[in-house]
């Protein structure tokens, strides 16, 4: 019992709800409150861009809640050209519950599910972006729900990979519960794929994810490296740019998503 509260201390750091900005007003985020395949109330927040030619649903990383990501979204929405849905995992900000692997890949997916029906279109239309766990759950919601193209940043092979790195005089791989196998998972999804990740990343060595590119089996893939990057640096412009491109071109590829993006009229669930 000790040891998996002390697992879900380490591999789960939730950051006070009292923390961050959850009212932007320059952002303007509408508070989304929508559930999980297990009935868990989840809270997000979607912003939309009225000139959007993509959507994306973003998975932050472990340290993190939507009330630290107005500054990303609003990087996102004028590089990218894109609607914005970032939510909470079950435990963190105003989600409810207790994170654990599996629920936390069920929340991604839910929240994949609600951008899908708000805008009319097929998961499989979404652009799914996840840093460090967040790419984990990514990777998961790639594999199970299909996507547009699949977006990871600083994201490990396995979560027990990055945890033995970290302690290697500790059984991590015996012990571990939370394992986010994304070598595994990824063999599931073939679509484009883009990943990013910094040379000096302390946390995930970069060893661990050019290991997860090379067991990608998507036929269209880029790795950016940014040099001298460690793991929570923001990334520079041209990294947006070279993800702009990337995403110019799945684009050109895939088929047309509605212009401008079609919305159902749907109240939002409070």
């Amino acid at each position: 019992m000790l040891i998996k509260l002390i697992e879900r201390s380490l591999v789960y750091p939730r950051p006070s709800r009292e923390r961050g900005d959850w009212r932007p007003k320059w952002l303007q985020p509408q508070n989304v409150w929508f559930r999980s395949a297990d009935n868990i109330k989840l809270h997000g927040w979607y912003i939309h861009n009225p000139d959007a030619r993509r959507l994306i649903v973003y998975c932050h990383a472990n340290g993190e809640h939507v009330a630290d990501q107005a500054n990303l979204v609003f990087r996102l929405q004028s590089h990218l050209a894109a609607t914005i849905f970032v939510f909470d995992y079950r435990g963190y900000g105003r989600s409810r519950g207790k994170p654990h692997e599996r629920g936390c890949i069920a929340d991604g997916m839910a929240a994949q599910r609600w951008l899908a029906e708000r805008e009319g279109v097929d998961t499989e239309d979404i652009v799914i972006m996840g840093r460090s766990i967040g790419g984990g759950v990514g990777v998961a919601m790639a594999g199970e729900q299909g996507a547009r193209a699949l977006v990871l940043e600083a994201t490990f092979s396995r979560m027990t990979d990055a945890a033995a790195s970290m302690y290697p005089w500790l059984p991590v791989r015996l012990v571990m519960s939370n394992r986010y196998n994304s070598m595994r998972r990824i063999k599931k999804f073939t679509g484009p794929l883009f990943q990013c990740h910094g040379s000096n990343d302390e946390v995930v060595p970069l060893k661990l994810a050019r290991r997860l590119f090379e067991a990608s089996p998507s036929p269209m893939k880029q790795f950016y490296e940014v040099h001298c990057g460690r793991h929570n640096d923001s990334h520079p412009p041209a990294y947006y740019a070279a993800l702009g491109e990337f995403l110019d071109r799945v684009d050109e590829q895939a088929r047309p998503l509605p212009t401008p993006l079609r919305r159902r009229k749907r109240q939002l669930v409070s």
